[in-house]
This record gives C-alpha cells, structure tokens and sequence, in this order.
C-alpha cells in the first residue's frame, strides 16, 4: 500500500501585488485505494494544492511537507515527482503542437518506466484504451490536444492516466466543460484506473455530479487555504443543500473571493 501524506503544508504565489500566500495550513493522508472528493468555494486554493503538489514553478512552499511513501515530494523537480508516482490532471490541458498522441506518451511511459514499453504490446494497449474512451483512433497521430474539444482534451487527460499507471492521481475538475455523456466516459476511464491499479484519487470539484459516478471514500471541504471539514459522502450532499458560505472567513462571500 501506498501513502500520500500532507502536512501543514503553506504555499504562495507571486502576484502583482506580491507574493500571497494561499495554503495555510493544509494537512491531509490519502491512502492506496481511496478517493477522497475536495471541494470548497472558488479563489480557497483547490487548485494551488494540486499545482504545488505537482511542482509547478509558480507556487513557492513557505513550509510544510508532502511525503509519497516517506519521500519528500517537495524536494523533488516536477518530473521527479511523476516518477515517484503522482499523477496531475488538469483543469485546462495544453496543447503541444507537433507532438503527436502517440509519441507523447509513449516517451511519457518510457520515462517513468526507465525502458520503452514493446511496440506491439503499447499499440494494442493504447488501442484499447482509447477504444474504451470513445476516442477515434486518428487522436493518436494528432499533435496533444491540439483542436481538441474541451471534453476531448478531459478523455485525453484520463488516457494517459490509464496507460501510464500511477499511484496517486490529482483530477483538477475533471469534470468541468463535460457534457452528461463525456462525464459518465471519464468517469469510467477513471475507475477503471484505480480498479487495475489500486490508484489513489484526490479529486477536486465543485458539484456533486461527477461523484454520482466516482464515489468518493471520503469528502473535504476545504476553504481558505487548509482543510476544514471531512466526512463521509453524505458531506456531499450537505454541500449541495447549503453551499460553502458558512466556511468562508467572517465577512467574505464566495463571488468576493473568487
């Protein structure tokens, strides 16, 4: 089994007006197994977690640790930390122009795996990945995401997490832009990623609809920078009922904030 523990965990971003800090506090244990659903109103810093997590050069940690099996994440370059295991889908995927499909991610495996996966086992692997995925095969010989639709980048994102079989994902509002079809595919792509892999999900989002088919284990509310409640996911439901003022700091609103 493995673990991804968060600990008090404090990060910045560089603004304007200088740097703020956005994590103030944050601690959280996800497990092999788990899926553990983060939701919270805009502008609480769902998304810096994911990034700073992930290594992204524009969060700066100010203290704290993120430990992956008892290795610090956080002293980690961003392609070292996949290596170790962590998985990032974003909320906007970008497009790389000139990288076809298929060569991405097949130099992605190669990475992480130290040896290029056999030619006609990663083809019929890719094949039925992205069969099940309802992608028309020709994405495979197109530049990444470029001209794709939003639900279309969102499938791709999950196809790379299918192939390349990481311990512990991050989904950045997989679900945002998807239609009701496009949501129940992903939603699939990514149980079936846990289910084969035991993969670990900590899955931000806003809306209660795409844990009617990614049941989660566990649900947090997170709100100004750190984790503030956790339970069950009937917690979704609540949230569903009553929205996320009464987690805000005294005197703010979530449009305010966001």
């Amino acid at each position: 089994m493995s673990t991804l523990e968060i600990k008090d965990l404090y990060a910045s971003v560089e603004t304007k007006e200088g740097r703020k800090q956005i994590l103030k506090g944050a601690t959280l244990t996800v497990n092999s197994n788990e899926t553990h659903a983060i939701m919270g109103p805009n502008g609480s810093g769902k998304s810096t977690l994911a990034y700073t997590l992930a290594g992204h050069p524009k969060y700066f940690v100010d203290s704290g640790q993120a430990l992956l099996d008892g290795e610090d994440l956080l002293k980690m370059k961003a392609d070292e930390r996949a290596k170790a295991g962590l998985f990032l889908a974003m909320q906007y995927p970008v497009e790389v122009s000139g990288v076809s499909m298929t060569n991405f991610l097949r130099t992605a495996k190669t990475e992480i795996d130290g040896k290029a996966p056999a030619i006609r086992t990663w083809t019929k692997d890719l094949q039925a990945a992205m069969k099940n995925l309802r992608m028309d095969p020709k994405f495979a010989s197109r530049s990444v995401n470029e001209g794709f639709s939003g639900g279309e980048k969102k499938r791709a994102e999950v196809l790379q997490l299918e192939l390349l079989k990481r311990k512990f994902a991050i989904l950045d509002e997989t679900d945002s832009g998807l239609d009701v079809d496009a949501l129940r595919i992903v939603s699939e792509g990514v149980n079936r990623a846990k289910e084969n892999t035991g993969l670990g999900i900590l899955m931000v989002t806003h809306y209660t609809r795409i844990l009617k088919y990614i049941k989660p284990d566990i649900v947090h509310v997170f709100a100004d920078g750190r984790f503030v409640k956790t339970g069950g996911p009937e917690l979704a439901d609540e949230l569903e009922e009553t929205g996320y003022d009464q987690y805000l700091p005294e005197g703010a609103t979530e449009s305010a904030i966001a």
